[in-house]
């Protein structure tokens, strides 16, 4: 009798067997995303906020690219109307002896700002650790890696101005995780399937180039 419970979420290859993340998954995205309302945000959860979000981030795209002004014009312009505008509001409101609607107050807490400085301090130490090894040929595979990363940055950075990415960062990051917490197990599938294939290519190349060198690169793959 053959067991056909588990083979609807794996990719077979080299005799391996890849697992459906979504389905080996103990917690929710939403839980691993942090539960909070920054994860209710990049979930569409609160629609109103996210769609908000896409709605300021393509408006402020469309300034900066396509209005001619630098970005300190158009920040000092945008604040400039606020401002303008809560003190017309407060003095409009004191004239007709209304009481003034009050707006809330925006206090960074000492645990966020630790929090955010634990997280940067460990991105930053992580980085260092990384140029580390790369800088003494320790890590041959994570040098391409770097190499391979940088160099489709430069790419992208000859096309697409910084503001242009980070646009299309904000619009990826407000749109994939609620696309895959939807469709997640068709997209561990086919992603199974991707990442069987390049393992397939790179272990091609690895016997092929990288066993053949020299000193520390061939030291480090027989470890």
């Amino acid at each position: 009798m053959v067991d056909n419970s588990g083979s609807a979420g794996t990719v077979e290859g080299d005799g391996k067997d890849i697992a459906c993340i979504s389905c080996d998954r103990q917690v929710s995205l939403h839980q691993s995303m942090g539960g909070g309302k920054a994860a209710d945000v990049l979930l569409w959860k609160q629609r109103h906020v996210s769609f908000g979000i896409v709605v300021v981030a393509t408006m402020f795209w469309l300034l900066i690219e396509h209005s001619g002004m630098p970005l300190l014009t158009i920040s000092s312009d945008v604040l400039l109307v606020l401002v303008v505008l809560l003190f017309l509001r407060a003095n409009f409101a004191a004239l007709r002896h209304k009481p003034i609607q009050t707006l809330p107050q925006l206090v960074l807490s000492e645990e966020f700002v630790d929090s955010v400085a634990a997280s940067f301090r460990a991105k930053i130490n992580s980085a260092l650790l990384m140029a580390h090894d790369i800088t003494l040929g320790n890590d041959f595979k994570l040098f391409f890696r770097v190499v391979i990363c940088l160099w489709l940055l430069s790419v992208l950075g000859s096309y697409l101005s910084f503001f242009t990415l980070a646009y299309i960062g904000t619009i990826i990051s407000i749109t994939v995780p609620a696309l895959y917490n939807k469709y997640d197990k068709h997209v561990d599938r086919y992603f199974g399937m991707i990442f069987q294939e390049f393992r397939k290519h790179y272990k091609v190349m690895d016997e092929s180039v990288f066993s053949r060198l020299p000193g520390s690169f061939s030291k480090h793959k027989d470890q």
